[in-house]
């Protein structure tokens, strides 16, 4: 049987450049130019980034998840608070964000400590949300082993009839977390895997100081 050679996926970056003159010093500024060329691409889920937790053990675990908002005070996302990142979230809030735009030949990771948002944040998130995704939070336990999908289906309907013709209340367990960035690290692909890299680390001071790596 033939071997599929992988190398065979190798491909030059080519695309555009990160320089210092263009990046600017502050990192939210250069992050708010990439994401808005992201979705002008029509890069597919744009706002999709890995997150990464501790366990309390120390084992790393990750998966992807959809931030909602950023700026300067960090980036959203909402989850289940009983969920597996929740609880390592709980243990040890240290976190790891990772964006990748494949199409525009960009990566960006960030480091930072995690907080939950007010719950008055959580509800107007939630209420924004379509019923059906309102339902879901409720129905789900997020993590936990469930006998089948027809159990899951089931109390969803059962959720439904109840909250017939009236606003669905956010359920306690539900809601969002914000990483605030102590790092973020711009990545760009250039010919021969000689990548741009520049990472903005957070100072004691509150100001960010930039320098470029070694690809």
């Amino acid at each position: 049987m033939e071997t599929k050679r992988y190398l065979d996926q190798r491909r030059e970056y080519e695309r555009d450049s990160l320089l210092e003159e263009t990046a600017g010093l502050e990192p939210f500024v250069l992050f708010a130019r990439w994401f808005k060329e992201a979705l002008e691409a029509g890069v597919p889920h744009a706002n999709a980034m890995t997150l990464a937790t501790v366990s309390p053990d120390g084992k790393p675990s990750a998966r992807i998840v959809l931030f909602k908002d950023f700026g300067e005070d960090g980036f959203t996302f909402f989850t289940d608070y009983r969920s597996t990142k929740s609880e390592e979230l709980s243990s040890n809030p240290h976190g790891a964000l990772v964006f990748l735009w494949s199409s525009l030949e960009r990566q960006v990771r960030m480091e930072g400590k995690t907080e939950r948002t007010s719950p008055e944040d959580s509800d107007t998130y939630f209420q924004s949300r379509p019923r059906g995704a309102q339902l879901a939070a409720c129905t789900s336990h997020q993590s936990q082993v469930v006998a089948n999908r027809e159990l899951l289906e089931l109390r969803m309907k059962e959720l439904d009839q109840r909250y017939q013709e009236q606003p669905i209340p956010r359920p306690p367990h539900w809601g969002g977390y914000r990483l605030i960035p102590e790092m973020i690290e711009f990545w760009q692909g250039r010919p021969n895997r000689l990548n741009d890299r520049l990472r903005y680390q957070l100072s004691d001071q509150g100001g960010w100081t930039r320098q470029r790596l070694s690809p």
